[in-house]
């Protein structure tokens, strides 16, 4: 029985169609009704319990890799190696869980919207229900301060507000009346409706439900974030593709060099078998999720102490990742507070400046505007105060502001009031009479065609232009008179052409200031800054224009959105920028067309009318302190802040993360491929195994998860904000990577077989021959970290050199525990070791130092080809 174009139904037509009536129903009618249209609430979805959310942490890949290489280094009887890598897998599941939320978290704030009693007429007579007993066809009666329980369509209304900013994002009240609209009107501009969850800020109403529940548009906001698809961030996706594959082509080798082996080369299949296991652990990068998990989880922190708390893991690199921010205005870009920025007298125009809701600022130029603040501050129902050191409104936000502003003017302003004629969509105007200092006055603040009627002796075609003009910057516009009154109340009839016009003032919800900055500052990166709000146009464009968008003056509507199809709005979404009067559909749409074009988005936003295109988005972001818990909830990062410039911060630090994610990787496919290439080079050619499987779990153990982790500690490169971002389809196995795995992995192969021919050679045993070869590497991949710390400049620096604390700890670490098993003979038992010389010591030390001298130096020619042909220069790790 929900009504959706109840807008455009007059009142008796909706009370029809409803079978109600200004009585509203009878109680039996509203009982059988409630049976058959159930209770005003929103489904409850029943998630996953602690358990299942638990157990698939584990489902990933490399994951199982993990696990596969417990049992292998299980079976081998490597019960320390089985230990370490289990507590991994363990610790990795226990991050993921405790960091991420749950699904459902969203929907259950939304519902938490829904006003949990509601005064209705129930066979005539007022009476208060559980607004879960709301049917179609109630009529509800709201006062100022009211949630409006369910969707209404607007019966009668007295000077009634509502505040809408969750589902429009307009940032004051709107006015409400029973007129009908035109069918095709937008949801904000739906004055006779009152919908489920907004607030009542002034006057009262009675108004008819026409939906409950599910048929909400809260609820059918509910119903589009439920059907949402949660998209994986690029690396992860990117990461789980890659891992099956590389995961898949390490045993097929295996398996074929197992075969080569045993039937080829006729060697003992027990001990070709545990050649391969040797083989495949050093090719698996079992270290690699649990440090990928932990530099994200080290960036979770980097974030909050930037004051942006992240729900889920892999946002941190997807913030870092993006290539266009689409925000919400109100309370995003703005303050969510209404100012007065310019007046217009018959002295002139004047500009105003200050913060908020503070009676603090500067009017320029000088001139008297005593009588307009003093209109302003007297014919007001509002009261602004300072709470918790912020000026702060109680009452409606445009009252608020005058009043700061008539305290930038006049300070203080007293008058005892004694009449007062509120406003009213009839007359659209409230006139207030005070006694102060200059006797009586009836000062009139309102819509200013309507004032400019009221007055005398001006040029109201003139102050007409004047108003539209102010509009058209994006402002709200009120006209202020007065007149004196020798009586002690206001004649209404009295007023019409008998009132001295004092002047306009523009209201607007500001910019904040450090969101200039930091939208210029993502610009600067190579980061696109898209407005997408439910307020007017022409608003929308002056804030754009405001904060420095690239093209503010270029506006699409909902509206027209709606004529688009998806490959007509995919083609024009990248030359807009401005997006006003938009419906959560609208969102969700601009978001995924974005992302049709191969770009990472971040959606920030504060309202219920958010959350679905927060949850599609790459990064969604919400505001933690004005922001709706629905919002929150569906967001990946939460700004503890309410700061757009937070916003610039969280993508260095993304950035950073992601850097170091990449660093990672970098280090850990060389290294890996180098020791397997040493192994499987051996078996083909049918030599002696410079390093036997044993050495290579000790190596992985020591270096594969400690040198790699140092990364994740790794911090801010320079110039890591004027850096383009990331394409979304960016593989990891780029040209520039290929090729330094293949060079990383030649170098090691060549370091490892030379050192372990030079020991042989010299008469060395083969156990000596081997420590040698195994402390080769371990050298060898000290170097390539200090290497790899600077992807994007050169290592040939004090900076570079000195590194960090953490480096230093691994390096001295890894140090002390290869002179532990070199030279301790119970540690050389295990192992198969021997005390290598001094001399040959230097000598691996010389020629760890003489491959990062070659790496450095390809590096730096790379660096120089790309600066001279004039392009961006790609890192070892980018396309």
């Amino acid at each position: 029985m929900a009504l959706p174009d109840a807008h455009a139904q007059s009142v008796a037509g909706c009370l029809a169609a409803l079978g109600s009536g200004p009585d509203g129903l009878s109680a039996a009618e509203a009982a059988r009704r409630l049976g058959e249209h159930g209770p005003n609430r929103l489904a409850e979805v029943r998630g996953r319990g602690m358990a299942a959310r638990f157990l698939v942490q584990f489902d990933n890949v490399l994951v199982y890799v993990l696990l596969g290489a417990s049992v292998v280094t299980g079976a081998m009887g490597h019960w320390i190696d089985t230990g370490v890598i289990l507590a991994v897998v363990l610790a990795n599941a226990v991050i993921g869980f405790v960091q991420e939320g749950k699904a459902e978290a969203a929907m259950a704030a939304i519902r938490g919207l829904l006003a949990p009693r509601a005064a209705v007429l129930r066979d005539g007579r007022r009476v208060t229900v559980a607004g879960a007993h709301l049917v179609p066809g109630d009529i509800v009666l709201l006062e100022p301060g009211d949630r409006v329980p369910a969707d209404l369509r607007v019966t009668v209304a007295r000077g009634l507000f509502a505040q809408e900013a969750i589902l429009t994002g307009e940032s004051v009240p709107v006015e409400k009346s029973a007129r009908a609209v035109a069918a095709d009107a937008l949801l904000g501009d739906r004055s006779c409706m009152l919908w489920s969850g907004t607030l009542v800020t002034q006057g009262t109403a009675h108004g008819v439900v026409v939906a409950t529940g599910h048929a909400t548009e809260v609820g059918r906001i509910g119903g589009l974030l439920a059907g949402v698809e949660t998209l994986s961030t690029p690396l992860v996706a990117q990461m789980d593709h890659f891992a099956r594959w590389l995961s898949f082509l390490i045993l097929l080798a295996s398996a074929l060099l197992l075969a080569f082996g045993y039937f080829v080369g006729h060697h003992d299949f027990s001990e070709m078998f545990m050649a391969v296991v040797g083989v495949a652990v050093a090719a698996i990068p079992e270290g690699l999720p649990a440090v990928m998990t932990i530099t994200l989880a080290i960036g979770v922190q980097a974030m909050a102490r930037r004051n942006a708390i992240v729900r889920h893991l892999p946002a941190i690199e997807a913030i870092g990742s993006v290539s266009v921010i689409c925000t919400d205005k109100t309370g995003t870009l703005t303050r969510n507070e209404m100012m007065v920025v310019a007046v217009e007298t018959p002295e002139g125009s004047f500009e105003v400046a200050g913060e908020g809701y503070a009676p603090e600022g500067r009017v320029a130029p000088e001139g008297d505007l005593t009588r307009l603040a003093r209109a302003a501050a007297l014919c007001n129902d509002a009261a602004i105060g300072r709470k918790g050191g912020h000026w702060t409104v109680e009452g409606d936000p445009m009252e608020g502001a005058l009043l700061a502003f008539a305290g930038k003017v006049a300070g203080r302003v007293e008058g005892a009031r004694l009449d007062v004629v509120p406003f009213d969509s009839r007359h659209r105007f409230m006139a207030v009479l005070s006694e102060g200092p200059d006797g009586r006055l009836t000062h009139v603040k309102g819509a200013p065609e309507r004032v400019l009627r009221m007055c005398s002796g001006i040029d109201a075609h003139d102050w007409h232009h004047r108003a539209e003009a102010l509009a058209r910057q994006g402002l709200r516009v009120l006209a202020l008179a007065e007149r004196s009154e020798p009586g002690a109340r206001i004649e209404e009839a009295t007023l019409e052409g008998s009132l001295t016009f004092l002047g306009l003032v523009g209201l607007i919800d500001p910019p904040r200031p450090e969101a200039v900055a930091a939208v210029s500052e993502c610009r600067a990166a190579g980061i696109r800054v898209k407005m997408i709000t439910g307020d007017h146009a022409g608003t929308a464009a002056a804030i754009a224009r405001q904060i420095g968008l690239e093209h503010p003056d270029r506006v699409l509507t909902g509206a027209e959105l709606d004529k688009l199809d998806d490959a007509e709005l995919a083609n024009l979404v990248t030359s807009v920028d401005v997006f006003a009067r938009t419906s959560p559909e609208d969102k969700l749409r601009l978001v995924a067309a974005l992302q049709a074009r191969g770009l990472s988005v971040a959606m920030t936003g504060d309202g219920v009318n958010d959350a679905p295109a927060l949850k599609r988005a790459d990064a969604g972001i919400a505001m933690g302190r004005k922001g709706s818990e629905a919002a929150k909830e569906a967001a990946d990062l939460v700004l503890a802040d309410d700061n757009f410039a937070t916003i610039a911060a969280a993508v260095r630090e993304g950035r950073t993360v992601y850097d170091n994610l990449r660093k990672v990787i970098s280090f850990e496919l060389p290294t890996n491929a180098g020791e397997a290439l040493t192994v499987v080079l051996a078996l083909l050619a049918g030599l002696a195994l410079p390093i036997t499987a044993v050495q290579i779990l000790w190596v992985n153990l020591i270096t594969g998860i400690t040198l790699g982790l140092a990364l994740a500690f790794e911090p801010t490169e320079p110039g890591t904000m004027a850096r383009a971002p990331r394409r979304r389809d960016a593989p990891i196995l780029s040209g520039a990577l290929v090729w330094h795995v293949v060079l990383v992995a030649s170098l090691f192969l060549a370091a490892v077989f030379g050192i372990f021919a030079y020991a042989i050679d010299r008469g060395h045993s083969l156990a000596l021959a081997r420590t040698m070869a195994m402390n080769m590497l371990v050298v060898l991949e000290v170097f390539h970290l200090f290497f790899i710390r600077n992807i994007h400049g050169t290592s040939l620096t004090w900076t570079a050199v000195r590194g960090t604390p953490v480096v230093w700890a691994v390096v001295v670490a890894i140090t002390a525990a290869q002179l532990a098993v070199t030279y301790l003979p119970p540690l050389q038992t295990i192992l198969g070791t021997e005390a290598v010389p001094l001399r040959d010591g230097f000598l691996i030390v010389a020629i760890g130092a003489a491959f990062f001298a070659l790496v450095e130096i390809e590096k730096q020619m790379r660096l120089g080809l790309n600066g001279r042909l004039g392009r961006s220069t790609p890192p070892v790790d980018q396309p």
